[in-house]
């Protein structure tokens, strides 16, 4: 399974500088894999030779012997081009981690210190979505983790600095809301969180016992490989509500069908005759179990 690592830069030019050299090292990975593709698209050439000759001359024995040989080559290069793939993928985990918790003085992330406008901030939430690393097991019969898609997070998971939650507060007129926060410490004497609004717009700042918040995934489910780990038809989630930053009960219509897909999801909204309004798409980090359903 592919975890990213965490970061151990302790200033923006430690980062910059750990950032630069696993780019590097990224860059001569993808140069190993180009040359690992170029050589097994060469034996499938050549595979795809031999079945021709095969077919116009059966009776040679000869055939059969050089296929078994090249397939076994054909696997041989297709796992070391995975191993090199993986490597891939866990450096770019890496990196995105050290940029997210590089010191927020060089202005990367949702932090406070620069004004985000509106359409930006929807714009990153967006690209944040997008970009969530896709859950690769090793094995074909592979489970997804804990937060990955629709699985929940262990019961005793205390979520990272940087990490965006879903987080129920209760405004100055007494309403309770599920907003999108982002994680700014977590106490463990007292087992709460200080979160802040990722609504630039609200600068708040909240602290939240544990059961107010609900974190997000950290990876995205393929629904070709894990389709355990998707929400399925009719399920009752809580999901981001397209250009705002306020999570809403909404119903399940239809799950991801491909790795890159959204969810199809039904906001309940009385305006409606039916109570639902018609099916809008929602990423799967922003969406998440019912809190009614998680007290299960």
């Amino acid at each position: 399974m592919l975890k990213a690592s965490e970061g151990s830069s302790s200033g923006p030019l430690a980062a910059n500088s750990e950032i630069s050299e696993k780019l590097r090292e990224l860059f001569a990975l993808i140069h190993n894999c180009h040359e690992e593709r170029t050589r097994s698209e060469h034996n499938l050439t050549n595979i795809a030779k031999t079945h021709e000759r095969m077919q116009s001359e059966p009776s040679k024995p000869y055939y059969k012997q050089k296929l078994k040989g090249l397939y076994k080559t054909a696997l041989q290069d297709a796992t070391s081009e995975e191993e090199i793939i993986r490597k891939c993928l866990d450096l770019i985990f890496e990196i995105r981690n050290i940029i997210k918790n590089r010191p927020r003085k060089t202005g990367l992330g949702f932090n406070k210190e620069t004004a985000i406008r509106r359409g930006a901030l929807m714009k990153m939430l967006q690209q944040s979505a997008l970009t969530l690393p896709l859950f690769i097991g090793k094995r074909k019969e592979e489970r997804a983790p804990p937060l990955c898609g629709a699985i929940s997070a262990e019961p005793n998971y205390v979520g990272k600095v940087g990490d965006m939650v879903a987080a129920l507060v209760r405004s100055a007129d007494g309403d309770e809301n599920w907003i999108l926060a982002e994680i700014v410490h977590y106490n463990h004497n007292t087992s709460k969180y200080e979160i802040d609004d990722i609504d630039e717009e609200q600068k708040e700042r909240h602290t939240l016992s544990r059961r107010r918040i609900v974190p997000l995934p950290l990876m995205r489910a393929n629904p070709e490989t894990n389709s355990e780990a998707l929400f399925a038809k009719g399920t009752l989630v809580l999901a981001l509500y397209p250009q705002t930053t306020c999570f809403y009960r909404a119903v399940i219509q239809e799950p991801p069908k491909g790795p890159e897909d959204e969810y199809q999801v039904l906001f309940e909204d009385s305006s409606y005759a039916d109570g639902y309004s018609p099916p809008l798409s929602v990423p799967q980090r922003y969406v998440i179990l019912s809190r009614e359903l998680r007290k299960k």
